[in-house]
């Protein structure tokens, strides 16, 4: 599910794509200060929550985490955002079945650890978007791989 993020994250995001669009050569020393807002943070922990998801390694759901308060739930990677010393834990491991009757593993990181990284998408997607060509559309925010022009083409003629 696709949450837009508050006004203040919006801002940061379109000021960080237009300087790393209109200078190229441009690297940013000072993001950490992005990721570990209290907007950025519960933007984040919203998208989380709105996707769903198992728990990990933790073994803490999201009613747990509800328990524990949001201001302690989002206060604590957004100290460790601002000391530069954030860890994420160790993934928790299964096999989901595959097609063909084999499994294939899976990592599930906890609810903790993807709001922090969910809070580092909004930071790093403007900057990455800014080096990308229009024909480009592997993993970008409302592309997908038929959506490309040539897709369109190549089905036409396969067709």
């Amino acid at each position: 599910m696709s949450l837009p993020p508050p006004p203040k994250v919006q801002e940061s995001q379109e000021a960080l794509h237009a300087k790393a669009k209109g200078s190229p050569g441009y690297r940013s020393y000072a993001l950490y200060d992005k990721m570990y807002r209290r907007d950025a943070l519960g933007w984040a922990d919203a998208r989380c929550r709105a996707d769903g998801g198992v728990p990990g390694v933790d073994r803490q759901t999201f009613a747990d985490i509800e328990a524990y308060g949001l201001d302690r739930r989002l206060g604590e990677p957004a100290a460790g955002l601002r000391a530069k010393s954030y860890r994420p834990q160790p993934a928790r491991r299964v096999f989901i079945p595959k097609g063909d009757g084999k499994r294939r593993p899976l990592g599930i990181g906890t609810i903790r650890d993807r709001v922090a990284q969910m809070a580092v998408v909004p930071v790093l997607e403007p900057i990455s978007e800014a080096d990308l060509g229009p024909e480009q559309h592997a993993y970008r925010a409302g592309l997908w791989r038929w959506t490309d022009a040539s897709a369109k083409w190549f089905i036409r003629q396969v067709v």
